[in-house]
């Protein structure tokens, strides 16, 4: 299952971004595609980003989550523990959007990240949001144990971010924000949300 719902948190992908996602070796989520493929649940195809999810697949990762769900008897709580993620989200959303643009003479522009003081603030920001976020994974994880994984994606990121490699913020699919983006597809789908309904 952890593959198949790889797939549907990221969409088209690569083994890589699939192993980082499980926290699976490569090889190991490799046998598995083949292993879904010749179900009919994935494909691959060379020019669109590698192994994605057929209609079946979509349908089996929903039908398998649900079913977690269900049986975890944990439905509500993962509710709630939604709710505070979405009051966490648009302040990540702004946290990149500041490592990104900001203005200089009352002008928005692309951060050039030659002014160090103003990104080692949003650095801080990140580490002080990230504090807060561990606390709702917490909860997350207390109701579904797999979001458990991404405090430690998100704890990665932030400390090679912090260790001068500052694309760990926003600008590689190993980010920050690219985790956060991924936790909140995967509570979409595990609570069966659709992403324009939140």
């Amino acid at each position: 299952m952890t593959v198949l719902h790889a797939l549907r948190c990221v969409g088209s992908t690569d083994v890589g971004r699939v192993a980082a996602f499980t926290g699976l070796g490569e090889s190991e989520v490799e046998s598995e595609l083949i292993d879904l493929a010749v179900a009919g649940l994935v494909t691959h195809h060379k020019g669109f980003g590698g192994w994605q999810l057929t209609e079946a697949g979509k349908a089996a990762d929903a039908e398998r989550t649900a079913a977690e769900l269900d049986a975890a008897g944990t439905r509500t709580a993962l509710k709630e523990a939604f709710e505070d993620f979405l009051v966490l989200n648009p302040e990540l959303l702004d946290l990149c959007t500041a490592w990104q643009v900001r203005q200089v003479d009352g002008v928005m522009t692309i951060n050039d990240h030659r002014d160090a003081a103003y990104d080692d603030r949003v650095v801080r920001m990140f580490a002080d949001f990230h504090e807060r976020a561990v606390v709702v994974i917490g909860e997350l994880a207390a109701a579904v144990p797999r979001f458990g994984r991404y405090e430690t994606r998100l704890g990665t990121a932030l400390a090679r971010a912090r260790a001068g490699e500052r694309k760990y913020l926003a600008d590689t699919i190993a980010s920050f924000h690219t985790v956060w983006a991924e936790l909140h597809e995967d509570l979409l789908a595990t609570l069966g949300i659709q992403r324009w309904t939140t």
